[in-house]
């Protein structure tokens, strides 16, 4: 494990976001829409992001990204997220979304449905990338 600054990032998984999937954020097919399931994943890697460099950060890329199952409006969404990788100006993280089915018979019952990477860099207040190390 990599202790940064008084923060344990490496292997270290934060739950950094949690919210219920509501109506509004359904698609035609009536579960959750890829694209805000994704927006969470943007605002949790973000605020672990910005823990770690101490300042404002921009997502500049995303990969791998796998929705390997879908979400229903009531599930509690939680989005997990851990640095696997510093720069002098980036920062590399591991997400996941998982979710916990409170609305329905399956009640309790956990799973991991979505994951991906995503690459944040560190910005100055002109928006240019600046060194945190």
């Amino acid at each position: 494990m990599l202790n940064y600054k008084n923060y344990n990032i490496i292997n270290n998984e934060d739950l950094v976001l949690k919210t219920i999937a509501m109506p509004s954020k359904k698609n035609v097919n009536g579960n959750i829409f890829g694209g805000w399931i994704m927006s969470q994943m943007d605002i949790g890697g973000g605020i672990l992001a910005k823990e770690i460099s101490k300042g404002q950060v921009s997502t500049v890329h995303v990969k791998n990204i796998n929705f390997l199952k879908p979400i229903s409006v009531g599930d509690l969404v939680c989005c997990y997220a851990r640095c696997i990788n510093i720069g002098n100006t980036s920062i590399t993280t591991q997400i996941e979304i998982w979710i916990k089915k409170i609305n329905s018979h399956l009640f309790g019952k956990s799973y991991c449905t979505t994951t991906a990477i995503f690459i944040y860099v560190a910005i100055d207040q002109c928006g240019k990338p600046r060194n945190f190390q």
